[in-house]
């Protein structure tokens, strides 16, 4: 087999493992896209105690180490993520549902830059 053969069937396979967990149907319950699909705006602020993070916040966290992930893959300059800073994100308290879609569609965004 060539070298190139292989890199593209590991690539192949890697972006089917990252497909799966973000939204195609598992074995093992919910994927990462599932899991938020239907939760409100009311509750994605919400912290199960005090210094945890919230949904939104893990949604940026998830989206962020997409970008991250890409951008070493390329080898890109740091600095075109759409929110300022890195890892963990101060957020808003509360969202509206157009804000709280605005999240969801960056993760997706980036689901689909990575891949």
């Amino acid at each position: 087999m060539s070298q190139s053969k292989s890199h593209e069937e590991l690539r192949n396979f890697l972006v089917l493992m990252a497909d799966e967990a973000f939204s195609q149907k598992t074995w093992h319950g919910p994927n990462l896209l599932g899991s938020i699909r239907r939760v409100p705006a009311e509750q994605v602020t919400w912290r199960p105690k005090m210094g945890r993070h919230n949904i939104v916040e893990i949604t940026a966290h998830c989206a962020y180490w997409k970008y991250a992930v890409r951008r070493k893959i390329r080898g890109d300059k740091r600095g075109s993520f759409p929110l300022k800073g890195s890892n963990w994100f101060k957020l808003p308290a509360k969202l509206t549902t157009r804000q709280w879609r605005e999240y969801v569609a960056m993760l997706e965004a980036e689901h689909e830059a990575l891949r």
